[in-house]
């Protein structure tokens, strides 16, 4: 089983995503305090460690520095070895992972970096739901692997978007019901007009407002298709007030007006 996931043996695997995890087990480790050396495997289950210790992981035979704020995600069946110093202390999930295995290689130990936070919050979140209700869990500790996951760049394996454009779009997104001008967006992605104009060609291959515009209405058309909210209403909602615009916008992007969209129609 093990096979199926490694991308470069010991150190990328492939993680499969798409449906959340069975979560088998999960608590704080705490190793070392009576022995230096673990070795041990899990045949059917991932392991995701987050470290607040210093030590050294093999993990089928390659050697990994684990440091505070180090995390680690071990497919199943993978040889694991832990050399510690002293009393070692980590969150640890042990779970399952239905659904097909991704393309891309994530690092089987990465720095979290700022995501440390975070991914420690979602790990005691998942620990203390688990005897309670094990499904609230498996959520937790789905939004931790997509966190880690992310940390080595997106999901089809291409560059990391630069930090500003993320900004950018988390801006967009949480504001698309207010007005929203191309230099207010480059304030809070702390970027140049000119340079967030470079950013949205590179990475979406348009224009900073025809993104705006795309997304406005991409929100228009699932609140048109699956609410009952007034029509003035979702225009309001996604920052076009004058029914007569939304309209002419509708027409222009479906080929339909905004009541034909919402029977089924463009």
């Amino acid at each position: 089983m093990n096979e199926t996931y490694w991308t470069d043996p010991g150190r990328t695997v492939a993680v499969p995503l798409d449906e959340p995890p069975r979560v088998a087990g999960l608590g704080v480790g705490v190793h070392g305090a009576t022995r230096a050396l673990d070795v041990f495997r899990l045949p059917d289950l991932w392991q995701l460690h987050l470290y607040r210790y210093g030590a050294e992981l093999t993990v089928d035979g390659v050697a990994h520095q684990v440091r505070p704020g180090h995390v680690s995600l071990v497919p199943p069946g993978a040889v694991v070895a832990f050399r510690y110093r002293g009393r070692s202390e980590h969150l640890y999930a042990h779970f399952a992972l239905p659904g097909a295995a991704r393309t891309d290689g994530i690092p089987v130990v990465q720095d979290a970096g700022a995501q440390t936070p975070v991914l420690s919050e979602l790990l005691l979140l998942a620990i203390a739901s688990a005897p309670r209700t094990p499904r609230r869990a498996d959520a937790e500790v789905w939004g931790a692997l997509w966190r880690v996951a992310g940390l080595a760049g997106p999901a089809d394996g291409g560059p990391r978007p630069h930090r500003a454009f993320a900004a950018a779009l988390a801006h967009i997104e949480s504001h698309l019901a207010e007005p929203l001008a191309v230099p207010g967006i480059a304030r809070a992605a702390g970027v140049s007009h000119n340079h967030l104009l470079r950013l949205f060609r590179a990475e979406t291959g348009t224009t900073v407002v025809a993104y705006v515009r795309r997304r406005r209405m991409e929100r228009a058309r699932h609140l048109l298709r699956e609410s009952t909210l007034p029509i003035a209403a979702i225009a309001d909602a996604v920052g076009i007030g004058d029914l007569q615009a939304f309209n002419k916008a509708c027409r222009r992007e479906w080929g339909a007006p905004p009541r034909a969209v919402r029977g089924g129609e463009g």
